[in-house]
């Protein structure tokens, strides 16, 4: 029998971690049959090694995160006799940002992306797995957001390209392409950073940083 914390157990094992499970019964965007949706992230810590020594990322192809991500979700859905969705492969998209909210688990956060409630603005959603189990759902989260004292993701951007009005892309790139924005760089976004719930992330620098060239040269 599936159940919340097997899944968490599963995901575990596969550097992952659950970032919300929510019902899926009048869905339209999942498959028919399917009632339950388990969304998934990096695990802390253990991810970003377990992707390091993974032949994804040691070939030279081109979007290895994504291909590391299809094959250890995409065989884990398999064995649960589930079906793996992803945030990447569109158009179409799947809606990964309503599922999360639809989870009780992610908000929309003072500066714009979406907050968690464990890993903060360090959330990083790399597929979901849609199962017909009816099983419990979990217990909400609590918005952090509404708690937390001032709210330093406004005022953490250098440049203010990312704060409570829109996010300013281009600003965002050239700050990071100077030398000034070496940190942002080298160790992720400061607005992410500055959230206290990020810390919960476990990010690891370097992939902070491998995230960070990814977005400069895209």
């Amino acid at each position: 029998m599936i159940t919340a914390q097997t899944l968490a157990k599963g995901a575990a094992e596969r550097h992952l971690s659950v970032l919300g499970i929510l019902d899926i019964s009048d869905d339209p965007d999942t498959p028919a049959q399917s009632n339950r949706l388990a969304l998934l992230g990096p695990a802390p810590d253990s991810f970003w090694p377990a992707f390091q020594r993974s032949e994804e990322a040691r070939d030279g192809k081109a979007d290895p995160i994504d291909r590391w991500s299809r094959r250890v979700i995409g065989n884990w859905a398999c064995d649960l006799k589930g079906k793996a969705l992803f945030p990447f492969g569109g158009p179409p998209y799947r809606p990964f940002l309503r599922w999360a909210v639809e989870s009780g688990r992610a908000w929309a956060s003072p500066v714009g992306p979406l907050v968690h409630d464990h890993f903060g603005l360090m959330v990083s959603y790399r597929g979901a797995i849609a199962l017909d189990m009816p099983f419990e759902l979990p217990t909400a989260g609590v918005n952090p957001c509404t708690t937390c004292d001032g709210k330093p993701c406004l005022s953490a951007c250098p440049v203010g390209a990312l704060g409570a009005g829109n996010y300013d892309v281009s600003g965002c790139k050239s700050h990071i392409s100077s030398d000034a924005g070496a940190d942002c760089l080298s160790a992720g976004c400061l607005v992410r950073c500055a959230c206290p719930i990020s810390l919960g992330a476990g990010r690891n620098p370097a992939q902070s940083a491998y995230h960070m060239k990814l977005f400069l040269g895209a």
